[in-house]
C-alpha cells in the first residue's frame, strides 16, 4: 500500500465545524486533543459507566488473539483495558494526550511489559509490520480521516495480523426513531458520516466496510453492543444482568448492526515481511534509523532523526512523538 501522506497541520477539537468527512477533505485535518482532561473521572468513575465497560470487555474477549509477540493500543487513555493483554510479551499504550499516558502510568503501576508513547494515529512513529494485534475503542468517533487512519493501523501490523476497532453506528435504533419522530435533521439510512456535534462523528456500517476493504482488511467478526444503553434500564436493573443479556445478542452483530456501538475484528491482507528491525520510526520523514543523543536536555533524552534534524523525546519513561524538538 502507499504511504500516507503527513499532514501539513492540525487543530484541536476547537476548530471550526463541517458536517460530513467528505467537506473535511477541502481543509485540514482537526484532532480531538484530551490533553489535560479527567476523562478517567469525569466520563467513567462518575458517570455509571459500569455497563459500558462491561459489554467491551466482553467483546474484546471474543475477538482479541488471547497471546502474541506485540500488541498496540491506540487511544488508551488511562489504561483501562490494559489486563485483558496479560497474554502478549510487550503491550504499546499509545495516546495523543501526554496526560492521559502520564495518567496510565499511575493507574497500571510498574510493569516492564508495557511502553508508553505520545503518538499522532494519521503518522504513527512505529516501523511496518511490528505489531501482532492491535485496538482501538472509543476514538474512531473522533477522527476525521478514518481512510488515513486505517491505513496506518494497517501498515504497523504484521501479514494476517488482528486489529480490534469499535465505532459509532449512525444507523442504531434510538436514532432511526428520532428520525422518524422528526427529532432529528440527519439521515441515518444515508451512508456518509456525520458530525452530530463538534469532533463526535457516527458512521454507517456499510460505509465502514468499504474503508475497511480499501484499506486492505478483511473483516472476520462483528458485534453489536449496548443494546440497553438507556438511563432507565440503567437505573432500575442490575448491571451484571445487564453485561449478560448484551453478551448474549452481541454476535448478531454479524447478521444486522442497530446498536449504538459496533466492533470489528479486521485481519490486515498483505504479503508477509522479513525480520524487523527496531521499534521506532520518524513520524515526519518515515526514517528508520533515529538515534539517541550523547547528552539530555531539559526536556529529557532526545531520540535524533538526522534526516529531519529534529528529535523526539524520551522522558519519565514516555516516549513522545507529538512534539519534535529542534537540535
Amino acid at each position: 500500500m502507499s504511504s500516507v501522506t503527513p499532514h501539513v497541520s492540525r487543530f484541536t477539537f476547537h476548530a471550526s465545524r463541517v458536517n460530513t468527512l467528505e467537506e473535511e477533505k477541502t481543509s485540514v485535518t482537526r484532532v480531538c486533543d484530551y490533553e489535560g482532561s479527567n476523562y478517567r473521572t469525569e466520563f467513567w468513575e462518575n458517570e455509571n459507566r459500569g455497563y459500558e465497560d462491561g459489554v467491551e470487555r466482553i467483546a474484546v474477549n471474543k475477538m482479541l488473539p488471547p497471546t502474541g509477540e506485540r500488541l498496540l493500543e491506540i487511544g488508551g487513555g488511562f489504561g483501562r483495558l490494559v489486563d485483558l493483554y496479560s497474554g502478549y510479551k510487550q503491550v504499546v499504550l499509545s495516546d495523543y494526550a501526554r496526560t492521559q499516558v502520564e495518567e496510565a502510568q499511575q493507574y497500571l503501576g510498574t510493569d516492564d511489559r508495557i511502553v508508553y508513547v505520545v503518538a499522532d494515529i494519521y503518522n504513527l512513529p512505529f516501523v511496518d509490520n511490528l505489531f501482532d494485534s492491535s485496538i482501538m475503542i472509543r476514538v474512531m468517533h473522533h477522527l476525521t480521516d478514518v481512510p488515513d487512519a486505517l491505513g496506518e493501523i494497517q501498515r504497523i501490523l504484521r501479514a494476517d495480523g488482528t486489529s480490534v476497532i469499535e465505532y459509532a453506528n449512525k444507523r442504531n435504533v434510538k436514532a432511526i426513531a428520532r428520525w422518524l419522530l422528526r427529532q432529528q435533521n440527519w439521515h441515518p439510512f444515508k451512508h456518509d458520516p456525520i458530525e452530530f456535534v463538534e469532533m463526535n462523528f457516527n458512521f454507517h456500517p456499510r460505509w465502514m466496510h468499504e474503508q475497511f476493504a480499501q484499506a486492505g482488511f478483511q473483516i472476520n467478526n462483528k458485534r453489536s453492543l449496548s443494546h440497553y444503553r438507556i438511563q432507565l434500564l440503567k437505573k432500575y436493573i442490575p448491571t451484571d444482568l445487564l453485561i449478560k443479556l448484551d453478551a448474549m445478542v452481541q454476535p448478531t452483530g454479524n447478521y444486522w448492526q442497530l446498536t449504538p456501538s459496533i466492533m470489528v475484528e479486521a485481519q490486515a491482507k498483505k504479503e508477509p515481511h522479513g525480520k524487523i528491525s527496531g521499534l521506532f520510526r520518524c513520524p515526519q520523514c518515515h526514517n528508520q534509523q533515529l538515534y539517541m543523543a550523547d547528552n539530555p536536555t531539559d526536556e529529557g533524552e532526545l531520540m535524533i532523526c538526522h534526516p529531519c534534524q529534529i528529535g523526539w523525546t524520551y522522558r519519565d519513561g514516555i516516549y513522545d512523538f507529538k512534539t519534535p524538538q529542534s537540535i
